[in-house]
C-alpha cells in the first residue's frame, strides 16, 4: 500500500503539467495565427 502512496505525488504533478504544457500550446498557437492573419491583412 506504500507504494501507491508514494506514486500519487507524480500523477497529479504530471497531470498539471500535461495543463500548463497544453495551454502553452494554444496560446502560442493563437499568438502565431493571430500574427499572420494581421500581417496577411497589411500586406494584402
Amino acid at each position: 500500500m506504500s507504494d501507491l502512496d508514494e506514486y500519487s505525488g507524480f500523477a497529479d504533478k504530471r497531470s498539471r503539467r500535461t495543463k500548463i504544457v497544453a495551454w502553452t500550446v494554444i496560446v502560442a498557437l493563437i499568438l502565431v495565427g493571430g500574427g499572420a492573419t494581421v500581417l496577411a491583412l497589411i500586406f494584402g
